[in-house]
């Protein structure tokens, strides 16, 4: 059986984690949210796990709407991502489906880590995790404008005063060079909150590095979500 733990966010940066599977569904309600996430669980918990090449699987909840999971799974390969689809996916998504009917799945994409960075003066546990979604509009896929451009988001971190609550950041580009992800550590909701509402000092200040960023040509972000851990498995320890 599947070990369980919602209180223990995995670790982004983990070397063998070379493939990051992020998704979202959304439920309607309150009420079904929860009750997929007992869905999710129930349906985990009781089957074997199903390769050690899946290194964990979490799902949180967002915390600025009520309806809304983030699926996020790490994995040593793409080929081990395929053959999990073809085998065992599909009766543990039935499962789920029948006990909360109508989840809308909003879709699925594939990252591999880039740069990570801890933030100034980083202190704490993680407890939040903002993930900041950023689409591309270039003339096609463009791996290199991709890493240029994360590569100016570290210079402009570094021009902003240091964050209560800020732990780290991690990009992470989509195969094809037309997405990136940043999946931040915070220690906390509100700790993110003062940090965006800060005038001046907070995250993203108007500063030259920051202008830059924000006019890199053919990239746009699309925002961010907070979310809470909800349900967490990882690989059993190997002897």
């Amino acid at each position: 059986m599947t070990a369980r733990s919602a209180t223990t966010l995995p670790d982004p940066a983990r070397p063998d984690a070379a493939v990051q599977m992020f998704s979202t569904w959304r439920t309607g309600t309150p009420e079904r949210r929860r009750a997929a996430v007992d869905a999710i669980a129930a349906t985990w918990e009781k089957r074997s796990w199903p390769t050690p090449d899946l290194l964990s699987y979490n799902v949180y909840a967002a915390t600025d709407d009520e309806d809304t999971l983030l699926h996020y799974s790490q994995w040593t390969s793409e080929a081990a991502y395929r053959a999990f689809v073809g085998t065992h996916r599909e009766d543990r998504n039935a499962e789920i489906d029948a006990a909360v009917p109508g989840i809308e799945r909003v879709g699925i994409n594939s990252y591999e880590p880039y740069r990570r960075s801890e933030l100034a003066g980083a202190t704490g546990v993680p407890g939040c995790v903002v993930i900041v979604d950023v689409d591309v509009e270039f003339e096609g896929p463009d791996p290199q404008r991709l890493r240029d451009w994360v590569d100016g988001v570290f210079e402009a971190l570094g021009s902003d005063a240091p964050q209560p609550g800020g732990i780290s950041v991690n990009f992470f580009l989509a195969k094809g060079g037309a997405r990136v992800l940043n999946y931040a550590e915070w220690t906390d909701e509100q700790a993110h909150i003062d940090a965006v509402g800060s005038p001046g000092t907070g995250v993203g200040s108007l500063t030259e590095e920051w202008r830059r960023v924000r006019q890199f040509p053919g990239v746009k972000e699309s925002g961010f979500n907070r979310y809470r851990l909800a349900w967490s498995a990882s690989a059993p320890a190997t002897a």
